[in-house]
């Protein structure tokens, strides 16, 4: 079958939107047919080179759609559907599957590559070429073929478009405050950058019982959107926030930082760990250019003598076959926002105006509707 899609062939170059060659479904594996897809800063990452796949790949990773067909042994979903499609894979099988870190599943090793489980690829271009899909998935066309692992079904009656954006941004924010971080009732909070991600950090150190949610982003639409979220102090800059910790918190300084921003530089991870307390904790779930050192400190002064922490993650942690439902269902109970994140929806025709809009910070998350 035909489907159009967002490619990216060359890093640096702009989105280009084509139309490509489908196989069926294979065992295993699940035909959706995707009514939205979230754009996350990742496929901007991508096809600005700052991450390293391979190429040509289909982008889009967060998406929402109809099931169409599956293929063989598939027992996880059924034709007609509603699903969302998790970033990373959960086997259920491997190591650390059956171990309770889902978010670490083996499957996820081939996001950069966009093969299915078997090592092939199910997007072909007219030249012959094979086309994998960002993480596996390539939610940046109408139509593609993914594994069952990659599937979770939802309520028929939550909106695609919103539930799009519980495939990666939502639960990794989220996540990152309530399971990376383990923020408690009564801490103190800084989360650097308050886009897609950072917004859902927000909600996650409001879910959890944080006193003091404090917001460093430079954009005043950001800071704005972040009170909405949760926030309740917002700053320009790190030397603001600095010291209004400082005052709120009688000297202690705050009990997590976290980097949430679109590129992380160790501009970055300094201001956020110098804002942190004795035995503060620093949770990184930004990722920055490759080849660049991000991590940079003085480990006697910055990170023994205070007995900071400095943590990475993925996906928030979260488990996605039990998170994923987890988060709609607080949606669903007006406990979670979500349609406040979408700023802007766009064809996939639009896609390049989309990440402009993102890059010039206008957007805390763009959605791309596809056609029915």
């Amino acid at each position: 079958m035909r489907t159009r899609a967002a490619v990216i062939r060359e890093t640096g170059k702009p989105w280009e939107v084509t139309t490509l060659e489908l196989d069926e479904p294979g065992p295993g594996e699940v035909l959706i047919k995707f009514v939205a897809s979230g754009m996350c800063h990742s496929d901007e990452h991508m096809r600005a080179g700052h991450t390293e796949g391979r190429l040509p790949m289909v982008g889009g990773h967060e998406g929402a759609g109809v099931v169409e067909a599956v293929g063989d042994a598939v027992t996880r979903v059924t034709p007609g559907d509603h699903v969302v499609c998790s970033f990373i894979p959960a086997c259920g099988a491997c190591r650390y599957c059956s171990t309770g870190r889902q978010n670490l599943c083996d499957q996820g090793a081939q996001m950069v590559t966009g093969m299915l489980p078997d090592g092939s690829f199910r997007f072909h271009d007219d030249a012959g070429a094979d086309l994998g899909g960002f993480c596996t998935l390539g939610t940046f066309s109408e139509r593609a073929v993914v594994s069952q692992y990659s599937c979770i079904k939802i309520l028929d009656h939550i909106p695609l478009d919103v539930a799009a954006l519980i495939g990666c941004g939502v639960p990794t924010g989220w996540g990152t405050s309530v399971y990376a971080a383990e923020v408690s009732a009564g801490d103190t909070v800084v989360i650097f950058g308050a886009g897609g991600v950072g917004s859902n950090a927000i909600q996650g150190a409001r879910y959890a019982g944080a006193k003091n949610v404090v917001v460093v982003d430079p954009v005043p639409f950001k800071r704005e959107k972040a009170v909405e979220f949760g926030a309740t102090h917002t700053f320009e800059s790190a030397e603001g926030a600095h010291q209004a910790v400082n005052e709120m918190t009688w000297g202690q300084m705050a009990e997590h930082a976290i980097c949430t921003v679109g590129v992380l530089t160790a501009e970055v991870v300094s201001a956020a760990t110098d804002i942190v307390g004795k035995d503060g904790r620093v949770t990184i779930t930004s990722v920055g250019r490759s080849g660049d050192t991000q991590i940079a400190l003085a480990a006697n002064g910055s990170v023994v003598g205070w007995q900071r922490r400095i943590q990475g993650h993925v996906f928030g942690m979260c488990n996605p076959l039990y998170d994923i439902p987890r988060l709609l269902r607080l949606y669903d109970d007006g406990q979670l926002k979500l349609d406040e994140l979408i700023t802007q929806r766009y064809s996939l025709d639009e896609i390049n105006r989309g990440y402009d809009d993102l890059l010039n910070g206008k957007n805390i998350r763009g959605v791309i509707m596809h056609e029915a």
